[in-house]
């Protein structure tokens, strides 16, 4: 998923509804072009280990301990997590559908797959599931398939899958937001772009769309399920995983929160 400054301007909804309209449309066929995209727009700037990614090892750390284990990230994006991961001693498997991955740089102890993780198949187990930043693509079908597929293929009994999960009340708040990112070549941002935030109440799914600021009818959008602890909750029913912790500091003040699952056991 896609990180901005959040802020108010001039508000045009026709390359959103345009954009929205053809995600709906479509089904999940938009997530392959919309990371491929926008990593084409930020990936000279933001393809690089940062803070961000060592928080998240410090995350995996604070669950599990230090390890070393085995682990698994889906939607890796550039890279730069399972990097970090793999830096601090850790074998990783990473997963990521788009050309982001042509961002990754080669590591020890990391194996990176361009594919899609509802139909990659991997022949072994890993102590620690990641899905950083993206879960949420699709519907409750589809976030259950891939939640089986966590608890009946790829996680070892015992193991821990860290989930960060759309957080409803914050991207609520941010419905009707517009953003101006001008360029920055210094820093690697060579376009000019907008974006418009939108959230559903009754689905509970934000929208968030992008377009060159001279082009909008090339506007492009992802769309997420959001869910809070107790709907997740629900959401995990028969799927093997439940929920056994969640991040309280940023379901208060993030966009997304940390939710820890496990294997249901007898």
């Amino acid at each position: 998923m896609c990180q901005s400054r959040r802020g108010r301007a001039i508000t045009d909804a026709n390359p959103v509804a345009w954009a929205a309209a053809a995600c709906w449309g479509t089904g999940m066929d938009w997530v392959r072009d919309f990371y491929s995209r926008t990593g084409m727009w930020w990936g000279p700037a933001e393809a690089k280990v940062g803070e961000r990614d060592h928080r998240r090892v410090a995350k995996v750390h604070a669950q599990v301990g230090d390890g070393p284990w085995r682990i698994l990230e889906l939607g890796s994006g550039y890279g730069t997590t399972a990097g970090a991961l793999a830096a601090a001693g850790h074998t990783v498997t990473a997963v990521e559908i788009s050309e982001r991955v042509r961002f990754q740089t080669a590591a020890e102890r990391l194996t990176v797959l361009n594919e899609d993780f509802y139909a990659v198949r991997l022949e072994r187990e890993f102590d620690v599931v990641c899905y950083f930043n993206g879960f949420g693509v699709g519907s409750d079908a589809d976030q259950r398939r891939l939640l089986r597929r966590i608890a009946g293929e790829w996680l070892r009994p015992g193991g821990a899958a860290l989930i960060d999960v759309s957080n409803p009340f914050v991207w609520q708040s941010w419905h009707g937001d517009e953003e101006h990112r001008r360029p920055d070549p210094e820093q690697g941002y060579a376009y000019e772009l907008r974006e418009r935030t939108t959230f559903d109440q009754v689905t509970c799914t934000a929208t968030d769309t992008w377009w060159p600021a001279d082009r909008p009818d090339e506007a492009i959008s992802q769309t997420l399920r959001c869910y809070t602890p107790a709907d997740l909750a629900l959401l995990l029913e028969g799927t093997g995983l439940r929920l056994t912790g969640h991040d309280p500091v940023e379901l208060r003040d993030e966009h997304e929160y940390l939710a820890v699952l496990r294997p249901v056991t007898p």
